[in-house]
């Protein structure tokens, strides 16, 4: 697989960890540092102390003070500089619920599914 992102930083924030450590190994295969959040309480700490971090990795359906589209748009808000995957088997967002920047997966994704969106989040247009 060809290197997505030497040296950056991502953080996959998923509840379950087979589901988590897929992303992360997925992420690491691509050049990626990978920080990880079980709940959005977590991520959010990360963001807060972690100025590197490039990619944010979520799930809706996240335990903690805010789901996963909360999350993305607390991102956005926040360090727009992040580009965003967003991933859910239960929920689909509507139109205008993520933010412009955040690209969508399905759930079960494919390790393909998950570069495409990856590789669009850092280089939308």
């Amino acid at each position: 697989m060809s290197t997505l992102a030497k040296h950056a930083v991502a953080l996959v924030a998923e509840d379950e960890p087979l589901l988590r450590m897929e992303a992360v190994d997925l992420l690491e295969d691509a050049g990626f540092t990978v920080l990880e959040a079980a709940n959005t309480e977590q991520a959010l700490h990360h963001l807060a102390q972690t100025e590197t971090i490039t990619l944010l990795y979520t799930d809706i359906e996240m335990p903690g003070p805010i789901d996963g589209i909360d999350l993305a748009r607390e991102v956005a808000a926040r360090w727009p500089h992040v580009s965003i995957v967003v991933c859910s088997g239960r929920v689909r967002p509507g139109d205008g619920e993520l933010p412009r920047q955040a690209r969508f997966v399905s759930k079960p994704v494919s390790l393909a599914l998950i570069r495409r969106a990856v590789e669009k989040a850092l280089h939308p247009g």
